[in-house]
């Protein structure tokens, strides 16, 4: 591969993005600056996070981008969870499955890099 651009992983966390921005439009005025921004915040990194760890020189590097990456999932997870809660009824199927997939998808990749260190 010659870019984080043809990484599928990275391809569908740029969906992830476009698609939490969709229901970021939809909250309540009064979230628009608090959970929105965290949300918006999460979502943004994990792109953000397995390019950058693409770009590293070494695998140890990699891995630990692509961790952060996975956390920010998992922040991303909560605050969809917090949205449900709070009762912005949203259906969070098509973004749960893409996390779901990114997570899958991160961790194989981090096990692969581990294999090789």
């Amino acid at each position: 591969m010659n870019s984080f651009r043809e990484l599928i992983v990275w391809q569908k966390s740029m969906e992830l993005v476009r698609q939490t921005y969709i229901i970021i439009d939809r909250l309540p005025r009064e979230e628009k600056y608090a959970l929105a921004d965290q949300m918006r915040r999460s979502v943004v990194s994990i792109p953000s996070n397995i390019a950058e760890g693409y770009e590293r020189v070494s695998s140890k590097e990699y891995i630990h981008f692509l961790s952060i990456a996975n956390g920010s999932k998992a922040e991303l997870m909560t605050q969809f969870e917090i949205c449900k809660m709070l009762g912005y009824a949203e259906d969070f199927a098509t973004v749960n499955q893409l996390c779901d997939e990114i997570g899958k998808m991160l961790n194989s990749i981090i096990k692969k890099l581990e294999s090789m260190v």
